[in-house]
């Protein structure tokens, strides 16, 4: 009883230690700006206007996230669900090699890649794009969504693939009729990695698409809040509250198909 009690505690305490940068971004939105610098726990000097301000200035910065998150879902979803069917259960040369180059992709810095695509965007043409940098952040998504979805497809059973295969169906109806209905909760998962990631990517939105005006996603309208000079520190928080609260909702509605789509392939039977 004691040690329950210990353990409970210590996890108390070290959630409240984790969570209280977020409790501070939410207090610091609510405190009129000549009461930020004062650094009270409570907001006791209460105000929405930076909200206000979030409303007036940031809804087109939220709306190209949106539309670059769907984006990167859709092609990461698009390539990875094939991509992992094949490797999973067809015959494909290489099959090693091809699973060893996903894991090299992974660890190629971000950073790295960025300059890559500055150099080709600036002759093709799609530099400052929402296309551009849906693609961008596609790379990043796209190596681990296959790594996760070939772990769900190689545990599906092939006697299920057999008997579709005995009724007449090809490959193509096969993936699309049994395959990809048993993998939902790890498609899910793959999904709302690469929304999150494309949600919450900087150093892309920086480097590719720093000039794109109002075009630009939600970083980088916070990043407006930072001069040389002054921070506006109750519009830049107010703003990283409302950009968290899709991402918090998302990992609430899917909780239950990470949890099944991230262990996935872990078990053999």
């Amino acid at each position: 009883m004691n040690r329950s009690w210990w353990t409970t505690a210590v996890a108390v305490l070290l959630t409240a230690i984790m969570l209280f940068p977020v409790y501070w971004m939410v207090n610091v939105s609510l405190t009129r700006r000549e009461s930020i610098r004062r650094g009270d726990l409570l907001p006791f000097d209460f105000t929405t206007e930076h909200y206000a301000v979030v409303v007036r200035e940031q809804l087109p910065y939220l709306g190209t996230s949106l539309l670059v998150g769907l984006g990167t879902v859709l092609v990461t979803l698009l390539v990875a669900a094939p991509a992992s069917f094949a490797l999973a259960k067809l015959a494909v040369p290489g099959r090693r090699l091809l699973n060893f180059a996903l894991i090299v992709a992974q660890m190629v810095p971000a950073v790295v890649m960025s300059l890559g695509f500055y150099s080709i965007y600036s002759r093709i043409g799609v530099l400052n794009t929402v296309p551009g940098l849906i693609l961008a952040d596609s790379t990043i998504a796209v190596p681990f969504a296959v790594m996760l979805v070939t772990a769900f497809m190689t545990g599906i059973p092939r006697e299920l693939m057999q008997a579709a295969q005995l009724d007449g169906a090809s490959a193509w109806r096969t993936f699309r009729s049994v395959v990809l209905p048993m993998s939902r909760n790890s498609m899910i998962t793959a999904a709302l990695f690469a929304f999150l990631w494309a949600w919450s990517d900087f150093l892309f939105a920086s480097t590719l698409d720093r000039e794109g005006g109002s075009l630009r996603p939600i970083t980088m309208g916070i990043y407006n809040y930072i001069g040389a000079q002054n921070q506006e520190w109750g519009p830049m928080m107010a703003t990283a509250v409302v950009a968290s609260i899709p991402a918090a909702a998302l990992l609430v509605v899917a909780q239950k198909y990470i949890a099944a789509g991230v262990t996935a392939g872990a078990v053999k039977d």
